[in-house]
């Protein structure tokens, strides 16, 4: 694994509310890096500020405090254009439920954050076979989104999300809306893309099975990073074990917390 930090979190605090009213801080101080090559879960409990802290990471929501960097950029402070070309060219995301346009044709779905970028097609076209190829989606290109499975839809999503070469990609939940067949598919597809393409995933999850591909995952618990797991020498069933075990302590610690 590489030592450069991809994603540098440095204090990130979010509150809502105006001053002199009734405030929530949803996160409260999170900092931690995603190097080149690792594969990062994050965790917690519904309200924990998961949620919050990935649309803080992919620019679609700004911190109280604190700053984000990306690939060496400090995002923390773009607005409007700046905003959307960082967005197109630096990120890609896989979301839960897909977010593929009906109308386009899967191949077209693919090809539209080049589109957006008005890359011409003849660029593109070799950049779709090339991911279509890697995963197992060339017999669908030309097909429509509702005339595919489930399993398919995020693979052709997954093409999406990786066709302007991003420095990192992230996962909303992205196995929330699959089989357990379609989800080990694509986590073991995600694990490919990682490992021979080197590029960074961080992914929010709720599902232990989902979080025993990843390298290290990060419990939040009331919006603040509670502990740290990494896999280390351990085979994926093994840290499977060990997610279920801590997360049970983890859980059993927030209700204690909360009481």
């Amino acid at each position: 694994m590489d030592n450069q930090a991809i994603v540098s979190a440095k204090n990130i605090k979010k509150i809502y509310g105006r001053k002199g009213e009734k405030q929530y801080e949803a996160l409260k101080g999170v900092s931690f890096d995603v190097h080149a090559g690792e594969f990062v879960g994050i965790m917690g409990a519904s309200g924990s500020g998961k949620t919050t802290l990935l649309n803080i990471l992919t620019t679609l929501d700004q911190p109280s405090e604190g700053t984000v960097e990306i690939d060496g950029q400090n995002i923390t402070g773009l607005k409007g254009n700046d905003v959307a070309d960082f967005r197109a060219k630096k990120i890609g995301f896989i979301f839960q439920d897909f977010n593929l346009l009906e109308n386009l044709t899967n191949s077209e779905n693919i090809a539209l954050p080049m589109s957006l970028q008005n890359v011409p097609m003849a660029k593109v076209q070799p950049q779709i076979k090339r991911l279509a190829e890697q995963l197992s989606i060339t017999g669908i290109l030309d097909k429509y989104p509702n005339e595919i499975s489930g399993g398919q839809k995020q693979r052709v999503a997954a093409a999406r999300a990786l066709i302007s070469q991003p420095a990192i990609l992230f996962g909303d939940e992205p196995t929330g809306a699959l089989d357990s067949s379609s989800t080990t598919d694509l986590l073991e597809m995600l694990t490919t893309v990682n490992q021979e393409q080197n590029v960074p995933i961080l992914m929010v999850t709720h599902d232990p099975l989902s979080a025993s591909y990843c390298q290290r995952i990060l419990f939040i618990q009331d919006g603040q990073i509670g502990q740290e797991l990494k896999r280390g020498n351990q085979s994926r069933q093994e840290f499977y074990q060990q997610i279920i075990d801590d997360l049970g302590a983890f859980q059993g610690q927030e209700a204690k917390y909360k009481c």
